[in-house]
């Protein structure tokens, strides 16, 4: 094992036990991890899981809430200062008061709740406190981790043979060409290099902009660079026809030294400091915009999954391993969006969705860990009618459409609400995975947030939800007995 990992475990074994022991002999506190590919929805989760705790609304699936149990819930100040705190008061205002979407994550950020509860009884009785600390994860970084086991040759290797998935030959055209002039045992130059760079990013631009953006191509800094912009760190690509030792002084070997500084510098402080330290996490998927873009986006799809899962430390939590080797002993699998669905084809998002999972999940169980799946929407934007078309009538949502969004020759403005047959996932969910739906079958519009109306008892600002909390009850409920 190298010398950077026996430090890397020795730094994370202390902090651990700094912060075990403040929580198990102080204050109970629990670290939930919210992740998730792009486009999955977890500025708009954390915002709504936050929302719902503090305001105390109706959360019929959630045991602590629906006994009557969870006497308050209050944001207090986060435990790390140099971690961003998460915008909840900004978006909460973008949903309820703009009606629009929060913008995707671009970094990490956090929050603390303390929830205060009444004990549902045995050898502990009274009132409790647990600190639920909300990490918030850019899903863009998320493949990142699986290139912690990767040489530079195998990575490039990998990505080049990725052009020649289906769809991708156009789209990597460009790239290619400008690559195929390159010589890895060329002496090293700035320039030829950060042009190099460049061209994959613009490859990697295009992925992000096609139909297969629900998964995405490492390293995820490149299309959002933050603080790390114009740093040599960023300035690689792959090569073809490397060898397998690069040749001192050259091309090749300056892309190697700077894909392993990218590893060392960005992609294991990422894991050590916030992946390896979650109790429990929720990974977030956006099944619907690869089930509309084709078998191949889903695929894709279900390898991501895969790759993104190897990187979690999970299993159970004794004493030894809660002070020394924390690990992640409840994931969640979300599939988001399901209010884009008539509720009858709910329970087969979530089918195919453990379909999509089922060798990360078998891994995982293995492991000791809870693995569970659920079909939900974080902020509902639809409400279930029905339509007629001709003498059938069809199961359909209504919504707003956002203003720019088409369904064959109607262009919505934003304000018009909409009627709209989305299409049914079949019985047979395994038939999706065969091509059982062609591209573009499925009509998902873009719906602006709904009105935020009072709850049942006046409170102003009530976003409703579909089955978030029931993933509250698998996250966090147990910890509030």
């Amino acid at each position: 094992m190298p010398l950077f990992d026996y430090a890397a475990q020795a730094g994370s074994a202390i902090k651990a036990f700094a912060e075990a022991s403040s929580d198990l002999l102080i204050q109970p506190t629990l670290r939930l991890g919210v992740t998730g590919l792009a486009r999955s929805g977890k500025t708009v989760f954390t915002t709504a899981l936050v929302h719902h705790l503090v305001e105390g609304h109706a959360l019929p699936a959630f045991e602590p809430a629906q006994a009557g149990r969870l006497r308050r819930a209050r944001l207090v100040p986060q435990p790390d200062d140099d971690v961003p705190r998460f915008p909840f008061e900004e978006n909460f205002s973008a949903l309820t008061e703009a009606r629009r979407w929060p913008g995707s994550t671009d970094r990490i950020s956090q929050l603390r709740l303390a929830i205060e509860y009444e004990r549902s009884g045995g050898w502990r009785t009274g009132p409790g406190t647990l600190m639920l600390d909300v990490v918030d994860y850019p899903g863009e970084w998320l493949l990142d981790l699986a290139l912690l086991d990767q040489s530079y040759v195998a990575w490039s290797r990998a990505t080049i043979l990725g052009t020649r998935r289906a769809g991708r030959s156009t789209i990597a055209a460009p790239w290619l060409e400008a690559m195929a002039g390159l010589d890895p045992a060329a002496p090293l130059d700035e320039v030829v290099a950060e042009r190099a760079a460049n061209a994959f990013k613009a490859y990697l631009s295009a992925l992000r902009a096609g139909a297969e953006s629900v998964a995405t191509t490492p390293p995820g800094r490149f299309l959002m660079p933050g603080d790390l912009a114009g740093s040599p760190m960023l300035t690689f690509a792959p090569l073809d026809r490397l060898e397998e030792v690069q040749v001192p002084g050259s091309l090749g070997a300056l892309m190697e030294r700077r894909f392993e500084a990218y590893k060392a510098k960005v992609v294991e402080p990422f894991f050590r400091e916030h992946f390896q330290r979650v109790d429990r996490q929720i990974v977030l998927v956006d099944v619907l915009s690869a089930v509309d873009a084709g078998p191949a986006a889903l695929a894709e799809l279900e390898e991501a999954l895969d790759a993104v899962l190897l990187a979690f430390r999970v299993g159970r939590n004794s004493l030894l391993t809660r002070f020394f080797a924390p690990r992640a002993d409840r994931i969640l699998f979300a599939a988001t969006k399901a209010d884009h669905l008539h509720q009858s084809s709910h329970d087969r998002l979530d089918a195919l969705l453990r379909l999509l999972v089922a060798r990360a999940m078998r891994r995982t169980e293995a492991a000791g860990a809870r693995v569970g799946t659920v079909a939900l929407a974080s902020v509902r934007a639809t409400r279930e009618t029905t339509v007629h078309d001709g003498g059938e009538v069809l199961r359909a949502v209504s919504g707003t459409p956002e203003a720019g969004e088409t369904i064959g020759d109607d262009t919505f403005d934003g304000l018009a609400e909409a009627a709209i047959f989305p299409g049914e996932l079949p019985t047979d969910v395994q038939s999706v995975l065969d091509g059982a739906i062609p591209p573009g079958a499925f009509r998902f519009p873009r719906f602006r947030p709904p009105l935020a109306r009072p709850d049942a008892i006046g409170r102003p600002g009530h976003l409703p939800q579909i089955r978030l909390d029931r993933a509250m009850q698998f996250l966090i409920g147990d910890k509030l007995t």
